[in-house]
């Protein structure tokens, strides 16, 4: 991949006050839309972005050079993504905690601290793969030999399936709490729910603790 945006098509206004049109932001790979994400070289802790991104105070234009010293990146309100909201995968063998969100002088929370306050606004909660499956592989493979296999990344698969069982969840509770449908009505939809509980039920092996797994109808 080249060094900046001008090899690629990013299909973004020249005029656009956004990170793609800054010499400093570089390409890296797409997503799985199809879109192109990219670094700052002078903000590296913001991980893969999209060139749609908001400059900040460290913006160059792409008419001018990149110079041999970049610019330094405010101290202040720098531009500085989150992170997955989601649920997150915990290994036992946990890697370095990341670098504090500057929330500015009223705030004072760690990134991880904010991001369980997310988790807990979406019902989502945080679940620890089994120890034999960290960094496997789950392949797909054709019946077809002449057809290529296609390979998973149990981490990626297990993310997937802590989120379907969360989403699960808050369903369940909404469904409960809600106030225009009836007993009969509220038992029906519950059915439902359990019965899905049971079809993830194969998923199970992926979870280190029981009360993480699914549980779907009882004898």
């Amino acid at each position: 991949m080249g060094d900046d945006a001008d090899e690629i098509q990013l299909d973004l206004d020249p005029s656009a006050k956004a990170c793609g049109n800054c010499r400093i932001w570089r390409a890296v790979a797409k997503d799985s839309a199809g879109g192109w994400l990219g670094d700052c070289r002078v903000q590296p802790q913001r991980g893969r972005f999209a060139p749609t991104a908001p400059i900040c105070g460290s913006f160059l234009s792409r008419e001018r050079e990149v110079p041999q010293a970049l610019p330094e990146a405010p101290e202040r309100h720098r531009a500085r993504r989150v992170g997955d909201v989601g649920p997150r995968v915990v290994h036992h063998s946990a890697p370095a905690p990341r670098p504090d969100v500057d929330l500015g002088e009223d705030f004072d929370m760690t990134r991880e601290e904010l991001k369980a306050i997310f988790r807990e606004a979406l019902g989502e909660t945080e679940a620890p793969l089994a120890a034999k499956w960290e960094g496997g592989t789950v392949i797909l493979k054709p019946r077809d030999p002449s057809l290529q296999a296609k390979e998973i990344p149990i981490d990626s698969l297990f993310h997937k399936v802590v989120m379907v069982r969360d989403r699960l969840r808050v369903l369940e509770q909404k469904l409960n709490g809600h106030e225009k449908l009836s007993d009969a009505e509220k038992v029906e939809m519950q059915q439902y729910v359990t019965k899905c509980y049971g079809s993830l039920t194969t998923f199970n092996v992926l979870f280190a603790e029981k009360g993480d797994q699914f549980v779907g109808e009882k004898s």
